[in-house]
């Protein structure tokens, strides 16, 4: 993306395949061709995006934090 050190870093992409490839490929056969890597890659896409348990979210997963913070009350309680 741009120059190392720079805010605009490819590092977290560099990261995020490498955490892909080793959580994908691990144990895996090779495959013969691309139509069988795809659904392997698009289940581990759903389950990182999905229900990965994020420890910037408390350790929860992005679709419980979200349903967390819609019931959230966001109307100010009255004291007592």
């Amino acid at each position: 993306m741009s120059a190392v050190g720079s805010s605009e870093d490819d590092a977290l992409v560099e990261s995020f395949n490498a955490t892909c490839k080793r959580e994908t490929l691990q144990g895996r056969r090779v495959w013969d061709t691309e139509r069988e890597v795809r659904p392997d890659l698009f289940r581990r896409l759903h389950r990182y995006n999905i229900l990965r348990r994020h420890s910037r979210l408390g350790r929860r997963g992005p679709i419980v934090y979200e349903r967390a913070l819609r019931t959230t009350s966001t109307t100010p309680v009255q004291a007592a």
